[in-house]
């Protein structure tokens, strides 16, 4: 493999959206017109944005981690990547005071795979739970007896708690509280009414621990107010991780307020309709709009409950979205939706915030997916995986703290019908038509010119190395 075709130059790990400096001084948000100057590409610069560079003199204490995931947000839902009618003032100031990452990946292209491939550090189909794509019935969950990144932070010190979608397993075999996280308030399932808390077979799904807790209010206004009790909290001294996973914006089309489309949804669920939660027949562009600033302000709430806490300056925040966008997402220039191996299904927002130790203003590109997030985040507490369970994520925190460059590795990715493997910026991809392509991500981000023929070397050897990878994993049940 040439260092040429493989090998990330240091001007590539530097992309560049966000605010001016001048912005950034006030904490206001993006204006509208910026994002409409980028054109809808999150990789361009704006004014007053540099390449990210390591803060290195400096020292802290073990993080606090709050690790936010938005539920089927698209790589440019929010107005820092680039869309034009969407504003999200929260978020980018996040990732203003912070970095953000343009070529972020999520670790699958649907929800519980991505979410077992965060909890574990390793790609789904090391465990029989992973290879459902998403999990849809109670046969199969997160074996408690695996690691994750709550079980061993706790055993490190810290306090856990999982607020919002979990959709890693059902009652009684399954549980966030059973795989290491100290508190769990939220659903088990991959999507419920936002009002009634109806889940895909109709039944009640907003839990407190193992128990039901009745709650009929708006879910997002609900976690929201959870995670600001927990952040706000005296954890006597001890560091902590808050796993907050929203459902917003996935469906169904609820926004805040609309109780006669809520009352309507959950009159078709009680009448038997299997697919009432899919909401096919139902949203629009502007609900989508509603629920993305919904999310947005509720970030902003929650981070505001962070501040007055004290513990802002040593809180590592992390926000991110389990795959890529869904029907009405904004997804360009990328192809390809959630469930799909192509860019607009795995590519997603990424944004790091840490006072104590990273300057704000900063964009990087170097590619990561979501296991990476868990290495990451186990160094940075001092602490290290199981050994009987070698992680699949590689950590960012020597290139974060220290300046060193990130090591050299592919990226992988396996769903039914498709399989994806990046390398530095080449992308090989075979849809569910059967062909192999190859891209060049850093002049073709839409993967529209394939290059299979014109690089037949390039191609078996991303082919080859993608089929190791999947010799070690386990097979999808026929």
């Amino acid at each position: 493999m040439s260092s040429h075709n493989s090998k990330l130059s240091r001007r590539a790990f530097g992309g560049a959206v966000g605010a001016t400096a001048a912005a950034a001084a006030t904490g206001l948000g993006a204006a509208p017109a910026q994002a409409a100057d980028r054109s809808g590409d999150a990789r361009e610069a704006a004014p007053g944005e540099r390449d990210f560079r390591a803060a290195r003199e400096r020292r802290s204490r073990r993080p606090n981690i709050l690790f936010i995931l938005g539920d089927d947000l698209g790589w440019a839902d929010l107005s820092s990547y680039g869309a034009p009618h969407i504003k999200t003032p929260n978020l980018d100031r996040l990732a203003r005071q912070g970095v953000r990452f343009t070529d972020a990946y999520s670790g699958s292209a649907t929800c519980s795979p991505t979410r077992f491939s965060l909890y574990t550090g390793r790609y789904p189909a090391r465990t029989k739970g992973g290879l459902a794509e998403p999990i849809a019935d109670r046969s199969v969950g997160l074996d408690p007896t695996h690691p994750t990144l709550a079980s061993l932070l706790r055993e490190a010190g810290y306090a856990t708690a999982l607020i919002g979608k979990w959709h890693a397993g059902y009652l009684p075999d399954y549980s966030p509280t059973k795989s290491g996280w100290d508190e769990f308030f939220g659903n088990f399932g991959g999507a419920l009414e936002y009002y009634s808390k109806l889940g895909l077979g109709g039944e009640y799904d907003l839990y407190e621990g193992d128990a039901e807790y009745k709650d009929l209010r708006y879910y997002t206004r609900i976690l929201t107010e959870r995670a600001g009790e927990y952040v706000s909290r005296d954890h006597r001294g001890k560091p902590w991780l808050l796993n907050l996973n929203f459902t917003t914006p996935h469906w169904p089309w609820i926004a805040d307020g609309d109780t006669e489309q809520s009352a309507e949804i959950v009159r078709r669920i009680k009448a038997g309709d299997p697919r009432a939660l899919w909401h096919q027949d139902g949203g629009s562009v502007d609900t989508y709009r509603q629920m993305v600033e919904d999310l947005d302000r509720s970030v902003g709430r929650v981070l505001d409950a962070l501040k007055r806490s004290g513990q802002e300056q040593d809180t590592l925040v992390v926000f991110g979205s389990d795959n890529g966008g869904e029907r009405f997402s904004y997804n360009w220039p990328l192809s390809g939706n959630k469930a799909s191996l192509q860019e607009g299904g795995i590519r997603v927002p990424n944004i790091l915030r840490w006072p104590a130790r990273i300057d704000g203003g900063q964009v990087s590109r170097v590619p990561l997916f979501s296991p990476d997030w868990t290495a990451t985040l186990l160094e940075l507490a001092g602490t290290r995986p199981h050994r009987a369970y070698p992680l699949d994520g590689v950590s960012l925190a020597g290139y974060l703290l220290r300046g060193e460059e990130p090591a050299e590795r592919d990226l992988f990715w396996r769903v039914r019908g498709e399989r994806a493997l990046r390398r530095g910026n080449w992308k090989y991809y075979r849809g569910k038509s059967g062909r192999d392509q190859l891209f060049d991500l850093a002049s073709d981000l839409r993967e529209q010119a394939d290059r299979a023929a014109a690089e037949p070397a390039r191609l078996a050897e991303l082919r080859a190395a993608w089929e190791r990878t999947d010799a070690g994993l386990l097979p999808y049940p026929s």
